[in-house]
């Protein structure tokens, strides 16, 4: 590839192993699969870091459902303050809370309170350049829609398909779970790339690789090197957490290689 591309799945707040990714691999082009916020401590610099990637042509943001629940509050707060309409304040507030409730809680103590009348501008400014879907070429393009050419296809949970409780595809891609497929791939997508679903270590459930090891319990990032043409070069970054809280992660398909790399802090492997 003409340039290297770095996957990195659900961060959910923690700076300290998205740091580790950049001084490891200081030339690559990243590749976030969203879920940056919530859950972990310290979600504000994640976002922050992310902004600092993208806006020097370094990275390529990803929603992951955790920032879709995010918006949905913004997105009916804006609506009302044009239209005066209680029913849309009625629905932001319903949204901000469908939020609060799923992991927004620590952003708010991060923060020492949040409102949607005072939201912060940081977070506004990263829902608005975040996509759905990309598709990687092997000279390291990122394209939106499926290429002429061999790819990897990238997105949060899943490939884009209609679905029963998601007819719109870029909504299924936010949510569906392994085991809510077949996930067909578009002609000339070699793989898919995903997080959203915990696993105890990296795995691949046919042409579709999961990543996320719930980093910010288990302090364990899997980072992927994309590659078109075979299975990616996985590193495992292992800093401070509980390993052993993978173990209520679900077993599926087949592990995929990892090479890990051992932080300050991290318990013993």
């Amino acid at each position: 590839m003409s340039r290297q591309i770095l996957i990195i799945p659900d961060l959910h707040g923690r700076p300290d192993l998205l740091r580790a990714a950049l001084d490891r691999f200081p030339d690559a082009h990243y590749v976030s699969l969203g879920d940056a916020i919530d859950r972990g401590p310290r979600s504000m610099p994640v976002v922050e870091t992310l902004m600092d990637l993208h806006a020097a042509g370094r990275a390529t943001l990803l929603m992951g459902n955790h920032e879709r629940m995010m918006e949905e509050g913004v997105k009916w707060y804006r609506q009302y303050l044009g239209t005066h309409d209680l029913g849309d304040y009625r629905r932001a507030m319903e949204g901000y809370q469908w939020w609060i409730r799923a992991g927004g809680e620590t952003v708010r103590t991060e923060l020492g309170g949040l409102t949607l009348e005072k939201f912060p501008p940081l977070l506004e400014a990263y829902l608005k350049v975040l996509r759905r879907v990309v598709y990687v070429t092997a000279d390291g393009d990122i394209h939106d829609e499926p290429p002429p050419h061999p790819s990897v296809l990238i997105a949060h949970a899943s490939p884009p398909v209609r679905h029963p409780q998601h007819p719109n595809p870029l909504s299924a891609a936010l949510w569906l779970r392994p085991f809510e497929g077949p996930f067909p791939l578009p002609d000339g997508v070699m793989y898919s790339v995903h997080g959203h679903t915990p696993v105890p270590t990296p795995s691949r459930l046919g042409r579709h690789l999961y990543l996320d090891l719930g980093a910010y319990d288990t302090g364990r990032l899997a980072v992927a090197e994309v590659n078109v043409h075979g299975l990616p070069q996985v590193t495992v970054f292992c800093g401070r957490g509980d390993p052993a809280r993978a173990r209520k992660y679900a077993r599926f398909g087949e592990p995929i290689p990892v090479t890990p790399v051992d932080l300050p802090g991290a318990p013993p492997r």
